[in-house]
């Protein structure tokens, strides 16, 4: 989604959760007003008043939506863009990617093949706890259970549409559950995650070995889980 013009920076400040003047390109949210996940956004600053957001297919009208009834008399525009786009593992020109705890950049429009994703990339994916919509992330979800406070969140700023309470979790509060990485041979998306003869979490993604599951806060570190009848352990890189 592009946004540009003169007020293209004072209205993202507005309305998303992180500093986007701070850096050429970072993480952040656009959150409904008591701190839950509309969309996750990459955001580029392209020029001084030019900025392009990326998010997920599936959520470029809904974000055009929200920005459009919020942009009320400031002086951009909010178009779609097409492109296609590539992750490179490695130092590569492009824009800063932090989802798979390795050196990555997007490339957009590449001009060569991207092949597509496997069971490697995602790996990388849930060892680095990045939350995927659809899987972690959905309008019921706060981004601290999901472990993108440092990630995606200015406290610092000013305000936006969730940091209140935002602000009073982080001040006052502890979330229920967080997204962890387990290490467990087998798990599917789904599958209870169980402490002793009790239910405390559920799987949200798993490849081969780790899963992602959102486990209840109160789970001690070296617990020792079930899923699915597999053993399972807290994996040290999902440490928040």
């Amino acid at each position: 989604m592009r946004v540009r013009g003169p007020d293209a920076a004072d209205l993202l400040q507005r309305v998303l959760s992180n500093d986007v003047e701070a850096s050429a390109s970072c993480e952040a949210l656009l959150l409904t007003p008591k701190g839950r996940v509309i969309a996750p956004l990459l955001v580029w600053r392209r020029g001084a008043d030019d900025f392009l957001l990326l998010t997920e297919p599936e959520l470029g009208g809904v974000v055009a939506d929200h920005l459009r009834r919020l942009r009320v008399a400031s002086r951009c525009e909010i178009e779609p863009e097409e492109h296609t786009s590539a992750i490179v593992l490695g130092a590569a020109e492009g824009i800063a990617n932090r989802d798979y705890a390795v050196p990555a950049v997007e490339v957009l429009d590449p001009p060569f093949a991207a092949a597509p994703p496997d069971e490697e990339l995602e790996r990388l994916r849930i060892l680095a706890r990045t939350p995927r919509w659809g899987a972690e992330l959905d309008d019921r979800v706060l981004p601290a259970e999901a472990g993108l406070e440092q990630r995606a969140i200015s406290f610092t700023k000013g305000c936006y549409p969730g940091q209140e309470p935002l602000a009073r979790l982080r001040n006052r509060g502890r979330v229920r559950r967080t997204l962890r990485v387990l290490a467990v041979e087998r798990a599917r998306p789904g599958d209870e995650v169980r402490f002793g003869d009790r239910p405390v979490g559920r799987v949200t993604s798993a490849v081969a070995g780790v899963a992602l599951a959102y486990v209840r806060s109160e789970v001690p570190e070296d617990a020792e889980l079930a899923v699915n009848g597999a053993e399972a352990r807290l994996h040290s890189s999902g440490s928040a």
